[in-house]
């Protein structure tokens, strides 16, 4: 599971994929949820990853 954080709130996706303008979040189902432009992401989270194991993930 992803967490896509853009200035205005947050999208939970299963998993997404990168473009020359942005990225294309989906489902489990593999639905298309949303397209974010690169200039409104701010981060896509590895839900799965404990932050206390990795110091990158803040």
């Amino acid at each position: 599971m992803f967490r896509a954080i853009l200035p205005e709130g947050d999208f939970d996706c299963a998993s997404y994929e990168q473009t020359e303008n942005g990225v294309e979040l989906y489902t489990d189902e593999e639905e298309l949820i949303a397209f974010v432009p690169y200039a409104n992401l701010v981060a896509i989270l590895n839900e799965e990853v404990d932050s206390v194991d990795d110091r990158s993930v803040f």
